[in-house]
């Protein structure tokens, strides 16, 4: 049964594998080289600093996919608004996985102070990722048309996100502002 937990630095190597599986065969991702074990080790790190989730799905020791949010904008104006990724195993997708971790994800975003999450989709041809944020709430905003260039084609970015608690309802408080 897989369950969803914090990463671990033991999982970099299969984060990495998955990573380089979309950055060399998918649009989901505009990356042309996939970064190594070093530069994710750093990525993750530095998400983990600011006190944002990166989070894994496993089933029996086996990473099967990763989801990680890091703020959307380093200006101290955006500081209640991060940008997700999630990434499953080629041969695990389709089957509601990444439903789950998107929506650990969300719930975990949401504790660590985030308000909206904000999804930036590689492809707008790129169904699997648009439509589980719909799934999960996530409401289209725009479409950044032809933005991108790979695999010797034009690609859009379709922007969608999500209010998490009491998202713009109510002013940040406290510790928050």
């Amino acid at each position: 049964m897989p369950i969803i937990r914090p990463s671990q630095d033991a999982d970099l190597p299969a984060i990495t594998a998955i990573y380089a599986h979309h950055v060399l065969n998918g649009t989901g991702t505009f990356e042309i080289d996939p970064p190594g074990e070093t530069d994710m080790a750093a990525r993750r790190a530095d998400v983990l600093s600011k006190g944002l989730p990166w989070l894994v799905a496993e089933d029996g020791g086996t990473v099967l996919g990763y989801a990680y949010c890091n703020w959307f904008k380093p200006r101290p104006a955006y500081r209640f608004s991060a940008e997700d990724s999630i990434y499953m195993a080629n041969d695990i997708r389709g089957k509601g996985l990444g439903r789950a971790l998107l929506t650990e994800l969300c719930a975990s975003a949401e504790r660590a102070g985030v308000r909206r999450l904000i999804a930036v989709i590689g492809d707008s041809g790129n169904a699997g990722s648009i439509g589980v944020h719909r799934a999960l709430g996530f409401a289209p905003v725009g479409v950044l048309k032809s933005c991108g260039w790979k695999f010797d084609r034009w690609l859009d970015v379709v922007l969608m996100d999500k209010a998490l608690g009491v998202g713009d309802q109510a002013a940040p408080t406290g510790a928050d502002t």
